[in-house]
């Protein structure tokens, strides 16, 4: 119960049994309390740090319990005095980041124009992620597309999205359906929705973006190519067009934790169904697998299953067989 004030379980223990009985040795303590004379010892040690155990006037070389009244009041002020000086450096330390970030504005390479910044290589977007993630105050509504995401990507972001959850952020993510066999995007995803997150799967989603406060959004430059940079905007018109976007898709996905329910009447699965449209159109495996975020393999093994169930010989026998059955 004390443990906030640093007493330990022990050494809370042991000082409420010296308060019970104030003349009791060390002998007595390890007896009424069953613990080893070390462990005794070493929480007394504790407690006389703390200041709660002071020496007797009448018998040297006994200590006696300081009474709560005093003694927690007296810890509870070393504490206050600490908190300030923390708060002290942290006011000196955000000064000095001030400076910092003024002396070295004219030296980045990526400066805003107007409303838009364009944000060339990886080093550059990071940072600008860095700053908005923690300026942040409300709502960050993110689509990552291309199914499993590498460590490469994860691992910066999971400071960002810790801090910003604590600050009680609201951190809305689309992924696609497929990170459901991914252990790593998985694992990631299941983290943020233990921590407030909430997380969502659909089969296809629009191209990747971060919406900060429906404010401010960054969105690759190209698309297919998001090496090459990303867009950073705050044209009210833009931004509130990728907000409609994401809450269309927003509305129409699953939230993580529910199954993937497949459709009452054909017996499929949204991304069973996405696939067949997918190749009815005429994309080929991989390109229906970028759609999905699955690779060719997959792509071909869940058309294997589905022509198998269609008793087709081949995918334009199945294709047939799936319009007449409508599930086209």
């Amino acid at each position: 119960m004390l443990d906030m004030l640093g007493l330990d379980r022990v050494s809370e223990a042991v000082y409420r049994a010296m308060l019970a009985d104030p003349q009791g040795g060390v002998r007595e303590l390890c007896d009424q309390l069953g613990l080893p004379e070390p462990a005794v010892r070493e929480a007394l040690d504790r407690l006389a740090d703390l200041q709660l155990l002071r020496a007797s006037r009448e018998a040297p070389g006994v200590l006696l319990p300081v009474s709560p009244a005093l003694g927690l009041e007296l810890i509870l002020r070393r504490q206050e005095q600490e908190l300030l000086r923390r708060q002290q450096d942290l006011e000196i330390g955000k000064a000095a980041a001030a400076r910092a970030i003024a002396e070295y504005a004219d030296l980045r390479p990526n400066t805003p124009v107007e409303t838009a910044e364009r944000l060339v290589g990886l080093d550059a977007i990071q940072a600008k992620l860095e700053i908005l993630a923690q300026a942040v105050t409300g709502e960050c509504l993110s689509v990552m597309p291309g199914g499993a995401q590498s460590r490469a990507s994860l691992n910066p972001s999971r400071p960002l999205d810790e801090a910003a959850m604590r600050r009680g952020v609201a951190l809305l993510t689309l992924y696609q359906d497929s990170v459901r066999h991914d252990p790593a995007t998985l694992a990631y995803a299941r983290w943020m929705t233990e921590e407030s997150g909430l997380v969502r799967t659909c089969p296809t989603l629009p191209p990747r973006m971060l919406i900060f406060d429906r404010q401010v959004a960054v969105v690759p430059i190209d698309p297919a190519h998001t090496r090459l940079g990303a867009l950073c905007t705050r044209e009210p018109g833009i931004v509130a067009s990728l907000v409609a976007l994401f809450e269309r898709t927003w509305q129409a996905a699953v939230p993580l934790g529910a199954d993937r329910r497949k459709d009452t009447e054909t017996g499929l699965s949204a991304t069973e169904q996405e696939l067949l449209r997918l190749l009815a159109s005429g994309l080929t495996d991989e390109a229906a697998g970028r759609n999905l975020g699955l690779s060719a393999r997959s792509v071909r093994r869940q058309m294997a299953g589905l022509m198998e169930r269609l008793d087709a010989s081949s995918r334009f026998e199945a294709g047939l067989k799936a319009a007449q059955r409508g599930w086209l």
